[in-house]
C-alpha cells in the first residue's frame, strides 16, 4: 500500500497513533495534490462552482443508524454526470459514549472514506453539521444552546477545529465546510457572532478552508453581516413549501392544499373574527353574477368558535355557526390547546350555498367567534358546467384583498390575483440573494426537492422551474436526497414507472431532468 501525501492529516490530538490510522485507511493512495480522475472546477468563497448533485445521508441522524457512506452512491453520481455530495450529518455519531469532549476514530474514518471516494470520482465533498453541539432543527431538541451558552460555543468550536486539522491542506475544490444546518428561531443578530467563532476556529487550523453558511430561517434568508467574512452561503430550493412538503408526515399540515404547478393563488382565506384585535375584515369577491352561482368554500380549520356568514350585496343568503371540541361532530380531528384553552378542529369540508343573479359584490365574514380557515372556494353558474376554483391563501392576520371574478373572461376567471410560476420564484428566491452575490458572496442551492406524496408530474413541472433558474442564475445545487423519498432512486411514489437500476428503483424521468440542467 502506498500512500502519496499525509499533509492534510496534520496530527492532532493524538498525534502519530491517528496519522498511521488514516495512512492505513487511505492505502490506496490518496494524496492532498493529486487531481481526480473527473477534475474538479476551482471553488472559491466568492463564487462557487454551478456544482450539481445530491445529500448523502448514512450519518443524518443518531436514530437512522450508524450507517458508513456507500461508495457505489458516489460511482453512480460521478457515472451520470454530477460531481457534488452535501453530507448533513449528527455530531453524536462521532462522539464516544455520549462525551462531546472525545471523537469516536471509527466513524471519523468512514468520513475520511467519503472525501477519498470524493477525490476518487471527481465529486466535491460539503461537510454539514446537521445537529451541532447545543443546535438542531430536528427532535429531539439539545439540551443547551449554542446561541447563549458559552461551553456548548466551546464544544461546538472544537469540534469544527478538529475536522479542519484532519483535513489541512486538501483543496477546496474537493473539500468545504457548511456550519450549521439551516439555523433557526434565531435573528441575524445572535447569529452572527457564533458564525464567526466558529469560523475562527476552522481558520485557526486550516487558514484557507472553504467555508459554506446556511441563510437563516431554514436557510432561506441571505446573511449581509457575513459578506466580510470571506465566506459562501447557502439557500434552499423549498418554495412554496405547501408543493414540496405536500403530505409530509413530519410536517403535519393537513391545511396544504392539493399540490398544483404553476398555479395561480387568490386573497387570504384566514376570516377573523370581527372582536379580534387584528379585525375581522370580510373576503370580497365582486364581479359577474349574471346568473345564479354556486358558491362552494372549503373550510379547513376552525378555532374555537366561528359563525360565518355569506352576503350577496348586504344580504345574507348562507350561515353557519361551527364550533370545535374533543367530542364526534363535523370534523375530522381536533386539537386542544392548552395555552389558550380552546380546541382547534380540522373539518376539511366543503359548504355551498347560491349566489342570486345580478349580485355585484359577495361577502364572506366571521360575524362571532375566533377564526375560520378557507383554503379554496369555487363557483359554478347555472348556465355553464365548468366550475372555477381557486386556492386561498393562509396569513394569519393578513387583510383580505378583494377577489374579482369574470367568468367569461378569456385572460382567466380571477384577474389580477397571484401567479406562481417561473418568474415568481425567480423573484421570490432569486433576487434576495442575487443582492448578496453582488458583495462578493458565492451562492449554492444546498437542498432542494418535493416529497413523494406530491404528484410526478407537479414535481416535474416545479422542478424544471426551480433548476432552469438556477441554471440562469449560475447556481449549483443539491437534491435531498439520492436514496429516498425526495430522490431519484428508490423515492416510493405511487405515481411512477421506475425503472430496475442495478437492484435500486430508478426515476428515470427524473434523472433526464436533472441531467438538462
Amino acid at each position: 500500500m502506498q500512500v502519496h501525501s499525509l499533509a492534510w492529516y496534520r496530527p492532532f490530538a493524538k498525534g502519530l497513533v491517528v496519522a498511521t490510522a488514516i495512512a492505513s485507511l487511505f492505502g490506496a493512495g490518496f494524496d492532498a495534490g493529486a487531481s481526480p480522475e473527473n477534475p474538479l472546477p476551482v471553488a472559491a468563497a466568492n463564487k462557487l462552482p454551478r456544482w450539481r448533485g445530491f445529500n448523502l445521508l448514512e450519518k443524518f441522524m443518531l436514530n437512522k443508524g450508524r450507517s458508513p457512506f456507500v461508495e457505489q452512491d458516489f460511482k453512480m453520481i460521478s457515472e451520470w454526470g454530477f460531481n457534488f455530495v452535501r453530507l448533513p450529518m449528527d455530531y453524536r455519531l462521532w462522539i464516544k459514549d455520549g462525551n462531546w469532549d472525545e471523537f469516536d476514530e471509527g466513524v471519523l474514518s468512514e468520513i475520511d472514506q467519503a472525501v477519498e471516494w470524493g477525490r476518487r470520482y471527481g465529486i466535491h465533498v460539503c461537510l454539514n453539521f446537521h445537529r451541532a453541539p447545543g443546535y438542531t432543527v430536528a427532535r429531539p431538541p439539545e439540551a443547551t444552546s449554542l446561541w447563549a451558552d458559552a461551553e456548548t460555543q466551546r464544544v461546538c468550536a472544537k469540534h469544527w477545529a478538529m475536522f479542519a486539522r484532519r483535513y489541512r491542506g486538501v483543496s477546496n475544490d474537493l473539500l468545504s465546510f457548511d456550519l450549521l444546518n439551516e439555523p433557526a428561531g434565531v435573528t441575524e443578530e445572535i447569529y452572527t457572532p457564533v458564525a464567526r467563532m466558529l469560523v475562527e476556529a476552522i481558520r485557526k487550523e486550516d487558514p484557507q478552508r472553504l467555508i459554506i453558511s446556511d441563510g437563516l430561517q431554514w436557510g432561506t434568508k441571505p446573511i449581509p453581516s457575513l459578506a466580510s467574512l470571506g465566506i459562501a452561503q447557502s439557500t434552499r430550493g423549498y418554495s412554496p413549501f405547501e408543493l414540496t412538503h405536500y403530505k409530509a408526515p413530519w410536517v403535519n399540515r393537513m391545511d396544504f392544499p392539493p399540490a398544483a404547478w404553476p398555479r395561480e393563488i387568490g386573497p387570504n382565506g384566514i376570516l377573523l373574527g370581527v372582536s379580534k384585535p387584528e379585525g375581522g375584515s370580510p373576503l370580497l369577491i365582486e364581479g359577474g353574477f349574471a346568473v345564479d352561482t354556486r358558491l362552494r368554500l372549503h373550510v379547513m380549520k376552525v378555532s374555537s368558535l366561528a359563525h360565518l356568514v355569506v352576503e350577496a350585496d348586504g344580504n345574507t343568503v348562507w350561515d353557519k355557526k361551527f364550533t370545535t371540541g374533543p367530542d364526534k361532530g363535523e370534523w375530522k380531528t381536533g386539537e386542544y390547546q392548552k395555552e389558550r384553552n380552546i380546541w382547534v378542529n380540522t373539518y376539511d369540508r366543503d359548504y355551498t350555498c347560491m349566489i342570486p343573479a345580478g349580485t355585484k359584490q359577495v361577502a364572506l365574514r366571521v360575524t362571532d367567534g375566533d377564526w375560520l380557515a378557507l383554503s379554496m372556494l369555487g363557483l359554478k353558474s347555472s348556465a355553464s358546467s365548468r366550475e372555477d376554483t381557486l386556492d386561498l391563501t393562509q396569513e394569519f392576520g393578513r387583510k383580505a384583498e378583494v377577489l374579482h371574478y369574470a367568468p367569461n373572461a378569456a385572460g382567466g376567471r380571477f384577474p389580477g390575483v397571484e401567479k406562481r410560476d417561473r418568474a415568481w420564484l425567480w423573484k421570490e428566491n432569486i433576487v434576495p440573494w442575487k443582492d448578496l452575490e453582488a458583495q462578493g458572496v458565492g451562492v449554492i442551492v444546498g437542498e432542494w426537492g418535493a416529497f413523494n406524496q406530491t404528484p410526478h408530474d407537479v414535481f416535474l413541472r416545479w422542478a424544471e422551474d426551480s433548476l432552469a433558474n438556477w441554471k440562469q442564475a449560475g447556481w449549483g445545487w443539491a437534491l435531498w436526497n439520492f436514496r429516498g423519498g425526495f430522490g431519484v432512486l428508490d423515492s416510493k411514489r405511487s405515481d411512477v414507472n421506475y425503472e430496475d437500476y442495478h437492484g435500486f428503483q430508478l426515476d428515470r424521468k427524473l434523472l433526464e431532468l436533472l441531467q438538462k440542467y
